[in-house]
């Protein structure tokens, strides 16, 4: 069967490769010139199995009335006369229940899990490279309450299979030697060593040149326009080439990977996804003293800031932002990313060469990604990653493609849409 991948980012490539391994004949659309070229461009880098609790828990309304009123606060509304937006907000408080905390964070910790092993052996069979490091992730806390609170969550780590332990401030600075300067502000750590970091771009563009290999079709600087429905099914997708012609691509089914702009286009089939863009910044500097940049991939948890080493940069990535589809980089959002840089690792990167970016990730009100079928026989959902997308692409790819060959994914208690257990 022909499928058709919409969106040619890390979640449209992976998703088009597994099918491709599946058996099937795989085209991808995208209207960009080349794969990872939106949300997947320039993120944190970071495969993070070791944080599945989503935003919405139930510490977080607290939080962000602490951040309210500051433009640098690591999470920011920004309201608008959008009705999906404020349907979204308040979806998101309703998942900050403790209940519906616990099973969100059991569902993405089950499927990162999976993701990570289907990652390494994706690793071992193509020998594929993207500046990976497998030297874990340490979380920072600054705070006595915060590290206190973070202990408790070792025990549900355990529970499916994640490794961490808790880390005084020295332990931290032998772990990642770049941090001697802040010993002396650490409360502690978490460090997880099987974590793992990476440029996802890099990953995205490589495993695509693989795929094209193996036989997947892009059709690249081709926007989707619509989806037209005859007697319940998808027919076809409307699409417009570079040039402005418009067009028709057909397949057996098709695949929604389109991040926060696949809701609009599944709307008028009656599909209602609830994914609002959440905005994110991202700083990449070039190294200029390796002793001095960290290498093993950090989050601090009191600002939501992640840094990793790319190879011979680093990329400090953090916050989000709720400000509809808006993509413009606010100068204060990213100087508070620099600000940190500064602080921290003061000397390490050349901050007058720091590139910065912006991303709206398609974010869910609980974090649990959509992957499976939708109420059309022949269109499929594999979005809704938020800020893990990166980190759950090989297994939200792999799971799909066991899905739609008929087969039930190794991935205990994910809610996986029209999917009996």
């Amino acid at each position: 069967m022909h499928v058709l991948v919409l969106g040619a980012g890390v979640t449209g490539v992976t998703t088009a490769w597994y099918l491709a391994k599946a058996g099937f004949q795989v085209s991808v659309v995208d209207r960009q010139p080349g794969a990872a070229l939106e949300t997947s461009h320039a993120n944190g880098g970071q495969i993070s199995i070791s944080h599945p609790e989503p935003w919405a828990n139930p510490g977080a309304p607290r939080t962000a009335l602490r951040w309210l009123g500051r433009e640098d606060a690591p999470l920011l509304f920004r309201p608008h006369a959008d009705p999906a937006q404020w349907r979204w907000a308040l979806a998101f408080l309703r998942e900050c229940l403790p209940q519906r905390t616990r099973r969100n964070t059991a569902a993405v910790a089950s499927l990162a899990v999976h993701s990570g092993e289907r990652l390494r052996a994706l690793r071992a069979e193509t020998g594929i490279t993207y500046d990976q490091l497998e030297r874990g992730i340490l979380h920072l806390f600054f705070t006595p309450a915060e590290f206190d609170h973070a202990r408790t969550k070792l025990p549900m780590l355990e529970a499916h299979g994640i490794r961490a332990r808790a880390c005084g401030s020295d332990e931290c600075v032998a772990i990642e030697p770049a941090l001697a300067g802040v010993r002396d502000e650490l409360a502690g750590g978490l460090y997880a060593p099987d974590d793992e970091s990476g440029d996802a771009c890099r990953f995205t563009q490589a495993l695509a040149e693989l795929a094209a290999q193996a036989g997947v079709h892009f059709h690249y600087n081709t926007t989707i326009t619509n989806i037209s429905r005859t007697r319940g099914i998808v027919d076809s997708i409307g699409v417009r080439d570079a040039a402005g012609r418009s067009g028709a691509l057909t397949a057996g089914a098709y695949v929604m990977c389109l991040g926060s702009y696949g809701s609009a286009l599944v709307a008028p089939l009656g599909e209602r996804l609830p994914i609002y863009p959440v905005k994110g910044y991202s700083v990449t500097v070039p190294v200029l003293d390796r002793a001095l940049a960290p290498s093993v991939s950090l989050t601090d948890e009191s600002r939501r800031i992640v840094c990793s080493r790319l190879g011979e940069r680093l990329r400090i990535a953090g916050t989000a932002e709720l400000n509809g589809f808006n993509t413009a980089i606010h100068p204060a959002r990213c100087q508070a990313i620099l600000d940190w840089l500064n602080a921290r690792f003061p000397g390490a990167t050349d901050i007058a060469q720091a590139q910065l970016w912006t991303g709206l990730r398609p974010a869910t009100p609980g974090n649990v990604p959509l992957i499976g079928r939708s109420g059309l026989p022949n269109l499929w959902y594999n979005t809704g990653h938020g800020t893990l997308g990166w980190t759950l692409a090989c297994g939200s790819a792999s799971s799909l493609a066991d899905l739609m060959s008929g087969h039930r994914p190794p991935v205990r208690g994910f809610p996986f849409l029209h999917c009996d257990d």
